[in-house]
């Protein structure tokens, strides 16, 4: 037995095989492996997202929405930050001539148009997710520019209603993602503070 034992050679198992099967060779157990937490987050977020946003319309509505919010907040603080000449930033010009951003919005507009009358970003899909997004942006550089809509020239920078716009502007945008998206935003906001909730 002794014999068996020490030649491994032998058939059989070596008595202490089994239990040095998955320990480090030099005395020090190996650290086990914690849950991949960031994916299974991530896992638990596109659950919530697809359980309040079944309804394809509902999807879009937020998704418009969100684009719209944060496109005018970028927006606004790109050109807060060309004005002051503070980085690398600088206004659209060619020939001389400047390109109000308000040109790109009607572009973008104009081809999420395109795109939905080909009935392409209509369904529950990847396009339209898209398709929404780009609307809600679109509508946010085009819709920031709306005094030089409304006089023909540039008085983006005068204080007629300047401020006030701006604060109705964020504010409808703001109230308009807590419409669509409010009962996804609140689970959302458990998730991350560590409050699980599953959904019903």
């Amino acid at each position: 037995m002794a014999a068996r034992t020490l030649d491994s050679r032998l058939p059989g198992p070596h008595p202490r095989a089994a239990a040095d099967r998955f320990r480090d060779p030099r005395g020090r157990a190996g650290p086990e492996r914690a849950p991949q937490e960031g994916t299974r987050g991530l896992k638990r977020i596109k659950e919530i997202y697809q359980f309040h946003f079944r309804n394809e319309r509902r999807e879009r509505l937020f998704l418009a929405s969100l684009g719209f919010l944060v496109t005018f907040g970028i927006v606004r603080t790109i050109t807060h930050l060309i004005r002051a000449g503070i980085g690398p930033i600088h206004n659209v010009t060619t020939g001389g001539l400047h390109i109000h951003h308000l040109v790109w919005g009607i572009l973008l507009l104009l081809l999420v148009g395109y795109v939905w009358l080909l009935e392409v970003g209509t369904g529950s899909n990847w396009i339209a997710s898209l398709s929404a997004i780009a609307y809600g942006a679109g509508a946010a550089l085009a819709l920031d520019e709306f005094a030089l809509w409304l006089n023909l020239q540039d008085v983006y920078w005068t204080d007629t209603g300047r401020q006030s716009i701006d604060a109705v502007v964020i504010f409808i945008a703001a109230l308009s993602v807590g419409i669509w998206g409010g009962p996804f935003v609140r689970e959302l906001a458990l998730l991350l503070l560590g409050r699980k909730k599953k959904p019903a």
